[in-house]
């Protein structure tokens, strides 16, 4: 692959800049063999000319693509060079505000300068127990590698923590430590981990600076051994340091601070305990103000003095040693203060005042002659052979002494201070392994370099070498077990520079012979430097301008070093004359302790460990012992052996090294300094690896990887079946050509650098063009369907227009045939009318002659008929008038007495329908009744047949009559003349017409009139018209405005009462959640209590083994049992005996058990309560809708009784108070306590106890008796309450649970009484309303009765009859009617039980039959096998009570076979809890013989044997399960038979007679549930145990759905992980599959359906948790293909909660934040929209969670886009409103338990129907 391959146009490259190191740019045009010039343009636009350098014709280096960038480990980068390591640094920790980020075996820790949220304990469980490479780079990744590679390869680790002052080593080092303390843990107990964290406070007080570049700089190094046991758990520590700065005690540079203790002391000057020490401000001392900054921003010395103290106290050192500490710190303040004053003018000699008076505090506090310190500090001894002399000083060698002992004073104060703390710290059992933690200084480099800057880069070139060694080790190792071929590495090898250091006449060897010449100067030695080492070394030069200072060439940069104080500081002299009075010292025994001899106080100190002293005195004499030799060592000659030691201990352990960088120089957070950034990595050695991982291969894919990353790129005919490692080669050998460029391992592809680069834009243009295609093919297809739609429409608009021109044509022909035919028809009218014209004139004249004559015939024949009309009409008249008459006088009558028969026969009916025997004569009679009734009806038919002929004859008669007047009429008119009848019709004539015209007018004014008011009313009613729907919109508003504020009013209400309890519910599930903690904390403490019970007695049995102090290895015992304390001289004492601890632990065990017992009361009485309260709540809302109440007035009675219970309580406390306040101002006083004044007081809360539990019956009677007696009793109990308990009176003390147990009577009592009193109003409001029922009911059959009766009376007399006989016989047939369904009912009934009883009886012949005969024909082992199966085979006893008898001897062998050796499996086919159901027989019987001891015992027993069972297994669920069934099952009985009322309250009438009769096993029942408790507890455990390895890989790296994610490139860390772990084959079937094992379990045993649901919803919580953990922890499983992932996976586990039946339990809440977070990384990310999107979506997540998840999401490929850091402000910014509490947290707390709650469930199973099988070999116990 040539350089023209990949320098095309659009190339971007990294070019040198000053000022930002390397700055991005593109290429203009791509390169060309030959060219001397690259056309760029950078990111702001400008473009330029790049030359390339002809002479090694080097071409910019390449940057990566995006996708790379912002990876976890540099080494997954495809370019690995300076600027990609560095980009790659600066874009995590500005953009994803990541300062941790993996380097191949580095971890690179940037400095934040801000307190970060990732150092919990719960990020340290979410690290605990993960890959390396599977989590995000952390501190606790590095830590949690070498933990688990102690315990995998049992061999000792180390951690390297260096860098700049200011990088933050201290606290790395200080989190590495905390995450083994927490993982690791201790021994017994014995707090080792928390006195190793201890340690760090006071190492930090007398060990750490202010510096210009830190405002905690470590100012020493220090090694920490932490060791482990067998067990991997911490048993102590052991601590190195190195060359501590001790020139700071005396001077400070500007801006710079003494040691931290100094001004810690300083600042607690004003502390009582302080005021011996004389001191003041920090400001007015010579050692502390030369840095003009006494202050640091941010920090409180005092408080951080009192930490100091804390650890010392914790660490063992006691109150007066500290004292001592502080007076010498507060001495050597003082000597700094002393003025020394010159006593000529010469300037040789000086003197002291001897009325100084920090002459006089020096003295004071160090215990010695002011005169002699005065003097010896302004002279010295010179001995020669004969004689001794004693020479004063001069003023500025008087200063540099008291400066050297002060320097002196401090150091030897600060090696007693580490070796205290080692004693402390030391191992109490036998070491295993180790993990070291080195904290040492980095390279460095300053303006002036002197002898603390050569030794600090001195040790880095060690670390260095050793470091690049194990670098290539690894890379060998990598490269051997691939079995791929592979060259030597050339990489920076830095011995020869340290060969002129430390080698033979090295630069180390020169200072310590000058510094034993008598005239030794750094001038001297100087010239020793250039001669001897700077023609000979390559690593040694000397400067131009200069004679007195040299220069070395590290590795990291070349450093200058002034010789100047190189020899004064090597020998670090201090005069015998001032020690050997400190020695003497008498005040401060500590004093004179520090100033023995050295070599023995290290040794007795250390156990036997001597470290050289960094510190000789330089005597007067001329020779000294040989056994002073060692004191003789130079500080150079220490720190080399030192350094040699440490370098042994490091290559004897597997390193981790962590490299912590600077940002800047100005301490601002979360600011990047390029320049700063690169000078340091490349001095701590992160390019090194870089380019020595880029010399092979740094980029390694599994075959699966590369094969899902590039299947793009594989052709068909590279492609081998299922073989992916053949279709690999093939598909790489076709892509690179060059076969140097990768090699194949037995796992991995191995790529040079560059090659994954190459191969991802392989990659990226096979998508861009597939994208093409797609886009061809789309564009394509749109422009088809464009034209086919174009054509369509014009073939449509041609279609439309051919048939508008046709349409028009047959419209023109139309028109013309229709003129045609309308002149053809006109011509034809005009014709035709005048035709008709003449026709219409012919024919009105014959019509007027022919009407005038047919006028004349009608008006004469008109005249006659109306005559005879008149007459005819007259004569009808008269004759109906005297007819009617006549028949209404008849019919007047008829009825007056038909209604006097009616109204008796009416009465009779009346009276009859009263009585009984009626009714039963009408049911027996009632055929009878219908014949008779028939009979009448034909009777009464026949007088209607009779009353018709009377009526025809009586027509006849009339119709003759009528004949013979009409006769007479006509003869009369027959006899008048013509003429009279003429005039008289001429005359009506008139009369008629004039009545007519009349009638004309008025109907005209009539109809106008009519036509006015119509027209009147039909405005009035369009306006009512118009009206009308504004009153309905208004009646329609008014009656949706009332049922809103209906509505409202109801939700209103159903929200407070929803919401009160909700509330109530809350208080009590965090109740019952704390109550669980106290219960798991009691179990852990009587563990803990058993331990050391055992302890004790092993102590006892070995008395022997006690701490030695010659001997460090010995046992030291746990600190609960012997307390040990130091001595002056650093002894251990023992402060008590195993006797007083055991005591001690007795008595904190009595008092956790009362408190636990009270707390078990309180949770009681307030279930009870709440159950009470919610019944009652219940009820009165019932009643209240009925009355047509609202539900205020319920909550109100609810407040009133909560009123009332908060007034007693407060009285009760306010009587507590009272009684306690007297019983401890007498104590006070030191009278004698007596308690007998208190008996009549417990006497009453006895008697009120009795009658609390046996008088309620009673006093709910008299309730019901006299209610308004009780509302007058109340308030005076509550005023009198001190005198119902007899307080007053006696005025005795009483103690506080005893006042307790009489505020829970009294408040039961109550409220029993207030129950009882609200029953019963309760039953008779329920009562009237029953009765207001059947009323209405009478009322609407009498109003139904009136009415038909009414009916009735309307209808004619015979229609009276019917009815009345109608209703009558529908009455009587649904009487019939029902009376036959009742008889059916019943006839049903008993032929069922006659059925039941019939197969009863067939069922016992059935059983007797086999009883007898089959047994007998089976075979024996078919009876043993069956006799499983069966419940009995013995037959069973008619005597059986239920009660099993177990004798005294026989109990251990009960709990034994039941309990003990039981095994699940042996009883799977019995019925689910015989072992509870026998324990509880045997507990009946026990009261049944009114036997407590027995009880006692056997209650005790069957709980130590439950809980050993339980102790044992405790990770196996199926033996969990089933004693968490069975314990359940005891506890139901217990609760069951206890006599309870409303326990028994479904008990049938045998059970009841079953219950316990002698003892009340309350307080059983509650220590059962507290087992049970922990039963579920360990249950939770033991599923977590099995599940905790499916989660990550089940839910989060298993690719349930092929082909959606596509690998990335690997890192290091991912690869070293999986040399030695093998890859896990755990997927989501497998998490389903536990699901099923873990449901059948929990079945088999039938466990209650709700506990089930608890137990799931626990466990589906710890798999959200741990899975959302991950997923947060992980930057390369956060991606758009892992949220659909995700999200397919959790819809599996929702399925598999439905068809089991729980998606009620509340398991799918407790995946909601991981829902939401798989939804988060499937959104778009890109505009406003989608952020307020985002923040409606994530309400379960919190804002932390919401922020990491879009700062990790990472595309997995080009065509994604990150997500911007505007974006992620925004959303942050809206989310601001949301509640603070809870919103930083990061990590779900998956060690979160729910509270668990045990559902009362009765059993039906009476105790005298089990049987107990033979297989259980309980023979022994007696059936009773």
């Amino acid at each position: 692959m040539s350089a023209t391959e990949l320098y095309t146009k659009g190339t971007r490259v990294w070019i040198p800049d000053s000022e930002e190191v390397w700055k991005s740019a593109e290429l203009m045009k791509s390169y060309k063999e030959g060219d001397k010039c690259l056309s760029l343009r950078l990111e702001d636009g400008t473009e330029m000319e790049n030359p390339i350098d002809p002479k090694t014709n080097q071409l910019p280096f390449l940057r990566n693509p995006d996708i790379l960038v912002g990876e976890n480990d540099l080494t997954a980068l495809s370019y690995l060079h300076e600027p990609a390591v560095l980009h790659n640094l600066k874009v995590r920790f500005l953009e994803y505000n990541t300062i941790y980020t993996y380097c191949g075996i580095v971890l690179v820790a940037i400095n934040p300068y801000e307190q970060l949220n990732i150092y919990g304990e719960d990020i340290i469980y979410a690290y605990s127990g993960q890959n390396m490479g599977d989590m995000d780079p952390h501190i606790f990744a590095v830590a949690e590698e070498a933990y688990k590679q102690m315990a995998r390869d049992e061999k000792n680790q180390s951690l390297i923590i260096s860098g700049e002052s200011g990088a933050g080593k201290t606290v790395s080092a200080k989190y590495a430590m905390r995450y083994f303390a927490t993982v690791g843990g201790s021994v017994n107990d014995t707090n080792v981990e928390e006195k190793v964290l201890a340690s760090n406070p006071i190492m930090e007080s007398i060990g750490n600076a202010k510096t210009t570049r830190n405002d905690n700089s470590s100012r020493f190094g220090k090694y920490i051994e932490i060791g482990f046991n067998h067990k991997y758990h911490i048993t102590g520590a052991h601590m190195r340091t190195y060359l501590l700065e001790k020139s700071r005690v005396v001077f400070q540079a500007e801006e710079e601070r003494n040691y931290h203790i100094f001004y810690q002391l300083c600042a607690s000057a004003s502390l009582p305990e302080f005021s011996a020490l004389a001191i003041s401000s920090a400001g007015h001392f010579h050692y502390t103000n030369q840095g003009h900054d006494i202050f640091i921003e941010g920090t409180d010395d005092v408080a951080d003095l009192e930490k100091t103290r804390n650890a010392f106290s914790l660490l063992g050192i006691r109150g007066s040693h500290q004292m001592e500490i502080f007076r010498i710190v507060a001495a050597i303040l003082h000597m700094g203060n002393i003025e020394l004053k010159s006593s000529d003018r010469e300037g040789d000699s000086c003197f002291i005042d001897q009325n100084d008076k920090h002459l006089i505090l020096l003295s004071k506090l160090l215990g010695v002659e002011k005169t002699q310190i005065a003097h010896w500090l302004c002279h010295r001894k010179l001995v020669t052979v004969n004689e001794t002399y004693i020479k004063p000083m001069s003023k500025q060698q008087a200063t540099n002494s008291r400066d050297a002992l002060a320097k002196h004073m401090y150091g030897q104060l600060f090696k007693w201070i580490v070796n205290r703390i080692n004693k402390a710290l030391s191992a109490s059992s036998k070491q295993h392994a180790f993990i070291g933690v080195l904290d040492i200084y980095g390279f460095e480099t300053f303006e002036v370099n002197s002898f603390e800057q050569f030794c600090i880069n001195y040790a880095n070139e060690k670390l260095q070498q050793q470091f690049n060694m194990h670098v290539f080790k690894l890379e060998q190792e990598e490269y051997m077990k691939e079995e791929i071929p592979w060259t030597l590495i050339d990489f920076y090898d830095n011995q020869p520079c340290i060969n002129l250091i430390e080698a033979k006449l090295g630069i180390l060897d020169l200072l310590d012979e000058e510094c034993k010449m008598p005239k030794g100067s750094d001038k001297s030695w100087a010239q020793k430097l250039y001669g001897r080492h700077l023609q000979s070394s390559q690593h040694f030069k000397k400067p131009r301008m200069s004679n007195s200072s040299f220069i070395i060439l590290h590795f990291a940069d070349t450093v200058q070093y002034e010789c100047e104080g190189f020899l004064e500081k090597n020998r670090d002299t201090v005069y015998e004359e001032p020690i050997n009075i400190l020695k003497a010292s008498k005040k401060s025994e500590l004093v004179a302790e520090l100033f023995h001899d050295k070599e023995s106080a290290v040794l007795s100190a250390s156990g036997g460990r001597s470290f050289p002293a960094k510190m000789n005195l330089r005597f007067s004499k001329k020779s000294l012992p040989a056994t002073n030799k060692e004191h003789k060592k130079t500080v150079g000659s220490q720190f080399r052996d030192s350094l040699h030691l440490l370098m042994e201990t490091l290559n004897s352990t597997t390193p981790h090294y962590v490299r912590c960088i600077k940002p800047n120089d100005q301490k601002q957070n979360f600011r990047f300094d390029s320049l700063r950034a690169v000078q340091q990595l490349r001095a701590c050695g992160v390019l090194e690896t870089i380019r020595i991982s880029a010399a092979g291969f740094p980029s390694r894919w599994t075959y699966q990887e590369f094969f899902s990353r590039y299947r793009v790129l594989m052709r068909k005919e590279d492609i081998s079946g299922n073989d992916k490692e053949q279709t690999c080669k093939s598909t790489l050998e076709y892509l690179i050509k060059d076969p140097d460029k990768y090699q194949f391992g037995k796992t991995k592809i191995f790529f040079r650098a560059g090659q994954v680069a190459y191969l991802e834009k392989l990659r990226a243009t096979k998508l861009f063009e597939a994208c093409i295609m797609i886009q061809k093919v789309m564009k394509g297809w749109s422009q088809r369907r464009r034209y086919l739609q174009l054509r369509s429409s014009v073939i449509t608009l041609q279609k439309c227009i051919r048939g508008v021109l046709a349409r028009r044509l047959a419209e023109h022909l139309r028109r013309s045939r229709a003129a045609v035919i309308i002149q053809k028809q006109y011509r034809m009218l005009v014709v035709r009318r005048l035709y008709c014209l003449i026709l219409e004139a012919t024919i009105t004249l014959q019509a007027y002659v022919r009407g005038m004559f047919a006028r004349h015939r009608y008006h004469q024949m008109v005249e006659e008929q109306k005559a005879i009309v008149i007459q005819k009409y007259v004569r009808g008249w008269l004759t109906r008038s005297a007819f009617l008459h006549v028949r209404n006088t008849v019919v007047y009558l008829q009825c007056c007495f038909r209604r006097m028969q009616a109204r008796r026969e009416l009465k009779t009916l009346k009276i009859e329908a009263r009585s009984v025997e009626h009714y039963k004569q009408l049911n027996k009679g009632m055929e009878i009744k219908l014949m008779q009734l028939q009979q009448k009806l034909d009777e009464q038919a026949k007088e209607k047949k009779n009353l018709l002929e009377k009526l025809a004859s009586l027509n006849a008669l009339y119709s003759a009559e009528v004949e013979k007047l009409k006769n007479e009429v006509e003869k009369e008119r027959g006899q008048k003349t013509e003429s009279s009848c003429i005039i008289l019709a001429k005359e009506e004539l008139k009369q008629l017409r004039g009545e007519l015209e009349k009638s004309h007018v008025e109907r005209r004014k009539i109809e106008e009139t009519s036509s006015q008011e119509t027209g009147n009313l039909k405005e009035k009613i369009t306006e009512l018209q118009r009206e009308l729907p504004k009153i309905k919109e208004e009646n329609r508003a008014l009656n949706q405005k009332l049922q809103d504020q209906t509505k409202n009013m109801e939700d209103w209400l159903a929200q407070k009462v929803a919401a009160e309890s909700k509330k109530l519910m809350a208080e009590l599930e965090e109740e019952r959640g704390r109550y669980q903690n106290l219960v798991n904390e009691y179990s852990r403490l009587e563990q803990r209590y058993e331990n050391l019970e055992e302890e004790i007695t092993f102590s006892k049995q070995i008395p022997r083994l006690r701490r030695n102090l010659s001997t460090p290895s010995s046992l030291f015992s746990d600190s609960t049992d012997q307390l040990s304390n130091i001595s002056e001289y650093g002894d251990f004492e023992e402060t008590a005996s195993c006797t007083d601890s055991v005591q001690e632990l007795d008595f904190i065990k009595t008092t956790t058990e009362s408190e636990l017992l009270q707390l078990q009361k309180r949770v009681h009485h307030l279930e009870w309560e709440k159950r009470n309260l919610q019944a009652e709540l219940e009820s009165k809302a019932q009643l209240n809708e009925a009355k047509g109440f609202s539900s205020e007035s319920v909550y109100g009675n609810y407040k009133d009784l909560e009123n009332e219970n908060r007034k007693l309580k407060r009285e009760v406390d306010r009587l507590q108070n009272i009684i306690v306040g007297g019983t401890t101002l007498k104590v006070a006083d030191g009278e004698p306590t007596n308690f007998s004044t208190s008996k009549p007081l417990l006497n009453q809360l006895s008697f009120v106890k009795e009658e609390s539990k046996k008088q309620h019956e009673g006093q709910c009677i008299q309730v019901q008796a006299d209610n308004t007696e009780i509302n007058h009793s109340v308030p005076k109990r509550k005023e009198g309450m001190s005198n119902l308990f007899g307080l007053a009176k006696e005025g005795s003390r009483m103690n506080e649970e005893d006042l307790r147990y009489a505020y829970d009577a009294v408040r039961i009592a109550n409220r029993l009484l207030e129950n009882q009193l609200c029953e019963h109003q309760r039953q008779r409001d329920e009562e009237a309303y029953k009765f207001q029922i059947e009323i209405r009911a009478l009322k609407d059959e009498i109003d139904k009765q009136q009415q038909t009766l009414v009916q009735a009376l309307q209808l004619p007399s015979e229609a009276q009859v019917d009815f009345g006989l109608h209703q009558q016989i529908s009455r009587l047939t649904k009487e019939n009617l029902d009376l036959m369904e009742q008889l059916e009912t019943q006839d049903k009934n008993v032929r069922k039980l006659k059925k039941q009883l019939k197969v009863y009886m067939k069922k016992v012949q059935d059983l007797t039959v086999n009883g007898v005969t089959i047994v007998s024909d089976k075979s024996p082992d078919l009876l043993q096998r069956e006799s499983r199966r069966k419940l009995s085979l013995q037959q069973k006893d008619s005597t059986f009570q239920g009660m099993l008898e177990c004798k005294k001897e026989d109990e251990a062998r009960l709990v034994r076979t039941v309990i003990t050796e039981l095994n699940p499996e042996s009883v799977s086919g019995l019925l689910p809890g015989l072992p509870a159901y026998i324990l509880f027989m045997c507990f009946r019987y026990a009261d049944h013989t009114n036997d407590q001891q027995k009880v006692s015992s056997l209650f005790a027993s069957t709980i130590d044997a439950i809980k050993k069972v339980i102790k044992r297994n405790s990770n196996n669920f199926n033996m969990l399960a089933f004693w968490l069934s069975n314990t359940c099952r005891l506890m139901h009985c217990l609760k069951q038979y206890s006599g309870d009322e409303d326990s028994s309250k479904l008990n049938t009438p045998e059970q009841k007679e079953q219950c316990f009769k002698n003892f009340d096993l309350t307080n059983h029942f509650r220590v059962f549930n507290d087992l049970a408790i922990q039963i579920y507890r360990q249950l939770i455990r033991a599923a977590e145990s099995e599940v905790q390895q499916m989660i990550v890989a089940g839910m989060l790296e298993c690719e349930t759905i092929q082909g959606l994610s596509h690998g990335m490139p690997a890192g290091f860390r991912k690869r070293s992980t999986s040399m030695s772990e093998k890859e896990n084959t755990f997927t989501l079937d497998s998490i389903l599959q536990q699901f099923n094992s873990f449901w059948e379990i929990l079945n088999r045993y039938q466990l209650d359906p709700d506990l089930i649901k608890q137990i799931f919803r626990q466990v589906f919580y710890i798999i959200g948790g741990v899975t959302l953990n991950n997923l947060l922890l992980r930057k390369d499983k956060c991606s758009w293909s892992n949220g659909v992932q995700i999200r397919f996976n959790v819809s599996q586990l929702e399925e598999w909660l439905r068809g089991k039946q729980l998606h009620q339990s509340g398991a799918l809440e407790t995946l909601a934040p991981l829902i939401q977070a798989a939804q988060l990384l499937q959104v778009k990310k890109k505009s406003d929209e989608d952020a307020e999107a985002i923040c409606s979506m994530c309400t379960s997540l919190t804002v932390s969670q919401i922020v990491k998840i879009l700062s990790l999401y990472t595309p997995q490929n080009d065509f994604e886009e990150r997500v911007t850091v505007n974006f992620i402000s925004y959303v942050q910014n809206q989310m601001k409103g949301r509640g603070k509490e809870g919103q930083r947290q990061l990590l779900v707390d998956t060690k979160h338990l729910f509270p668990v709650s045990f559902p009362f469930i009765p059993s039906s199973l009476r105790m005298d129907k089990i049987q107990i099988p033979e297989s259980l070999r309980l023979s022994f116990l007696n059936r009773v």
